[in-house]
């Protein structure tokens, strides 16, 4: 049994919940609900962290927690309170429109890229907004609860666009798309691109610098009350793959994530609204991206929605012989089951229809777990 006098007073604690469980029948009071989805769990992983480094790594059952937490000093105590309620806490919906989309279960976000020079199908789409705006409805058709449209690739190298080109790129394709009834998502960093987003119809802001590159952003997704994805990239300001380097990838995104949220609701937007990015592939090696994979139950602490992009990133080929970008689809839905079983609410795919099929199957499997009757 997990000793808390082990514990160094000037440690700062960590809870990721582990030990996911098929059911929650006839387990009361050993297991909690994760996210206030479709996943339960038996345990916390307890990390305490002095100057960088885990002191300590416990597993520590549900119905322990409590008598963990009276035995702590008040600041680690309240700490561990906040982390455990945010960890099952259930996700506010997302109200787009007259849509809504919930988050008790995993949802699938459509990549749609109107640029030319994007890894992955950059120009493959061709540049008639109508016909885009057709691909992205047949996204939403197929099962995409949202369809995310970039106009700046955030590829390694990639030249950066101008905000006028960008907008042009982009405000029409999210006209079109969004006339149709498909909730939109723009991938921008630029506040003049969301405005003109938003303004024809678009209903989220996903920033992969979680709006610290353009000093205009915050305040455009706070007057707008619109959803936020803030992803990690340690150097924002520089661009998505500008630094990295770590000693702990999981801590460290988490604690940066944690602080940008902070910075977030303090500029005006209500936290319900934002959901979080771990970053994978942004200035993160195949170890750090492994990592982070591993450790994406941690990020429910965080008390917000998940995201998790890793269609047909670079770790898929650097772990199966290299293989094209095109060839990919087998590691995507892989990444796609694993962010499922780790509870996360929006998995941003390339493959939505494939994805879909994968997720209806993963829910069979769930929504009969959770109805079995043990006598």
């Amino acid at each position: 049994m997990f000793d808390p006098a082990t514990l160094p007073p000037t440690a700062r604690l960590y809870l990721r919940p582990e030990a996911i469980v098929d059911t929650p029948v006839g387990r009361d009071g050993e297991v909690a609900r994760l996210a206030g989805g479709l996943l339960w769990f038996a345990a916390y992983e307890l990390i305490a962290v002095v100057d960088g480094a885990r002191v300590v790594q416990a597993s520590v059952p549900i119905a322990a927690l409590p008598g963990v937490i009276a035995n702590l000093p008040a600041s680690q105590a309240a700490r561990l309170r906040l982390l455990a309620e945010r960890i099952s806490a259930t996700r506010a919906p997302l109200i787009l429109g007259p849509r809504t989309v919930r988050l008790d279960q995993p949802q699938v976000m459509g990549i749609l890229n109107v640029t030319p020079d994007s890894f992955s199908d950059g120009g493959a789409h061709g540049d008639d907004p109508q016909a885009l705006a057709r691909i992205g409805f047949d996204m939403g058709t197929a099962g995409a609860a949202l369809v995310d449209v970039g106009g700046e690739s955030t590829r390694p190298g990639a030249k950066a666009v101008w905000e006028g080109d960008e907008v042009a790129r982009v405000e029409p394709v999210v006209r079109a798309l969004a006339a149709t009834g498909t909730p939109v998502s723009i991938d921008t960093r630029k506040a003049a691109v969301m405005t003109a987003a938003l303004g024809a119809g678009a209903s989220v802001v996903n920033d992969v610098a979680a709006l610290a590159w353009d000093d205009r952003a915050l305040g455009v997704a706070a007057r707008a009350g619109c959803p936020v994805v803030l992803m990690h990239s340690p150097e924002p300001a520089s661009g998505p793959h500008a630094g990295g380097g770590y000693g702990d990838v999981a801590i460290e995104v988490f604690d940066w994530l944690e602080a940008r949220i902070e910075a977030v609701v303090a500029g005006g937007v209500d936290r319900s609204r934002i959901l979080i990015d771990p970053g994978i592939g942004f200035a993160k090696t195949l170890a750090d991206n492994l990592a982070l994979l591993n450790a994406l139950t941690l990020f429910h602490g965080l008390g917000c929605a998940v995201v998790l992009g890793a269609s047909r990133k670079r770790l898929i080929g650097a772990l199966s012989n290299e293989a094209p970008v095109d060839e990919r689809l087998g590691g995507s839905l892989t990444l796609a089951l694993h962010g499922a079983n780790a509870g996360v609410q929006m998995l941003r795919v390339h493959d939505v229809a494939e994805t879909a099929q994968a997720l209806r199957v993963w829910r069979g499997l769930r929504d009969a777990a959770l109805t079995s009757r043990r006598d």
